[in-house]
């Protein structure tokens, strides 16, 4: 590592590329946070790339980064910070990658905090895996060598039809079959089974009710007419929700009100506006969620639809 000798010449020094380390030469960096986390990032850069056995880049991985956000009201700003910095870094040559995942409602917010974040990141949407990697993504987790437990064809379908192919719920499925099946297995169980309810419950606790949680009443209502479209996971748009909700056992929305709701919504991160018009829900399978809540509807046809 190289430092300033007072002779205006450098010195070559030993130290451990560590926090401390890092944390260090932030505080001694002048300026803004922007410049402070520049000045990091870079020093990391011209440390690595001098080491004996130098990467060829370095990759800032940040899952679930739809919960980021800037908070003017606090006067904080991390989504910007953080667009700031990588750009500015990237122009000067260091070869870092920012790689964000999340839900859909991300790419808007960073396009809203940064209009230039539109020019930084490729898009790409991971939507629901065809039947064929369905099973596979079901299957081949256990042919592993030493895995106790397979799963019966019946077993297979339930996942299949459950997740809906999309892959945070093959997982989360997956993950809670096979705990199951262990442990009917350590009981003699010689018929084991996936307890698609108990597992329908867990994951309605976990993944869905913090979300809703956080709507109103009113929203609700709306969001139960949403549900009860012919194809609610696709997209929908206002008209769509104001002409079913005429036929349903709730308050009827006019267009304006519609409206409202949705940019409520949107804000809420439960829904996000895909193109002009149309809406789609942020979250996967959160309709058949909905229909769980209120299992009763307005006519016979509807409560089939809920069933």
């Amino acid at each position: 590592m190289r430092r300033p000798g007072f002779d205006g010449h450098e010195d070559l020094f030993d130290t451990t590329l560590n926090y401390p380390t890092l944390r260090t030469v932030y505080e001694h960096t002048p300026g803004l946070v922007a410049d402070r986390l520049k000045a990091t990032l870079a020093f990391v850069w011209r440390t690595a790339s001098t080491s004996s056995n130098p990467p060829r880049g370095i990759v800032f991985a940040y899952d679930e980064a739809q919960n980021m956000a800037d908070h003017a009201g606090k006067d904080e700003y991390p989504l910007s910070v953080m667009l700031d910095v990588f750009q500015s870094i990237q122009k000067q040559g260091v070869p870092f990658m920012l790689a964000l995942s999340g839900l859909p409602t991300l790419f808007p917010k960073l396009v809203e905090a940064r209009t230039y974040a539109e020019r930084m990141f490729r898009v790409l949407f991971l939507n629901r895996l065809d039947p064929p990697d369905v099973r596979e993504a079901i299957e081949k987790p256990i042919q592993e060598e030493g895995c106790p437990i397979t799963f019966t064809e019946e077993s297979i379908r339930q996942i299949e039809t459950h997740s809906g192919g999309y892959p945070y719920f093959i997982q989360f499925i997956c993950h809670e079959a096979f705990d199951v099946f262990l442990a009917q297995m350590r009981t003699g169980s010689g018929n084991p089974s996936v307890p698609i309810d108990e597992i329908t419950a867990k994951l309605d606790s976990d993944f869905f009710a913090g979300r809703w949680s956080r709507v109103t009443d009113r929203q609700r209502d709306l969001l139960h007419v949403v549900a009860m479209l012919d194809d609610p996971e696709s997209e929908f748009s206002v008209q769509e929700i104001v002409e079913l909700s005429k036929d349903l056992p709730v308050k009827g929305f006019s267009p304006s009100h519609a409206s409202q709701i949705l940019s409520a919504l949107i804000n809420a991160g439960i829904v996000y506006r895909n193109r002009y018009g149309k809406y789609s829900f942020a979250v996967p399978l959160l309709s058949d969620f909905i229909r769980r809540q209120h299992p009763a509807a307005g006519t016979d046809e509807q409560r089939r639809l809920f069933d």
